[in-house]
């Protein structure tokens, strides 16, 4: 198994890292750096628990290469917002009380804060588009779709 060394600037902190460049974006975050987000949840790339921002664009990470993420920025849950300075989408969701286990929170807060980088108002069509392939097993779907309407109308 061959290993080389990358690196990752992971929410704003350079890490470098010595993984085989095939392994999933998702192990490193989790098993190398100890990211609590994003989270494992098919590893097929289909249902979004493992969703990280690459420079912006949402990317699942469970399939991702690790070699793909080297010298771009990868943001988390973690590192999208603070206690103190909450993301839009973030604070949206918590006045929306939109998660119940929170398990797949990852995924659908990325998507949005994602969606709503490119689309400061998006139609509920888009927003249900962006969504489509997130999978939420409580069933809380259409809280976090009036969530994330929230948060894109209340950006400014």
């Amino acid at each position: 198994m061959m290993h080389v060394e990358l690196s990752l600037v992971v929410d704003g902190t350079a890490h470098r890292v010595r993984v085989n460049p095939d392994t999933p974006l998702l192990y490193v975050l989790r098993d190398t750096l100890h990211s609590a987000n994003p989270r494992f949840g098919c590893g097929l790339a289909q249902c979004g628990a493992c969703t990280v921002l690459l420079d912006g664009e949402a990317v699942r990470s469970c399939v991702l290469p690790a070699r793909a993420a080297s010298g771009k920025r990868v943001t988390t849950l973690a590192g999208l917002g603070t206690p103190e300075r909450p993301h839009p989408v973030q604070r949206a969701f918590a006045d929306e009380q939109a998660m119940q286990c929170g398990y797949c929170i990852n995924g659908w807060m990325m998507t949005a804060a994602s969606l709503l980088a490119h689309e400061r108002r998006p139609s509920e069509r888009a927003i249900r588009d962006a969504c489509a392939g997130l999978v939420c097993r409580c069933g809380a779907h259409l809280a976090m779709l009036r969530a994330i309407a929230r948060a894109a109308a209340e950006q400014t």
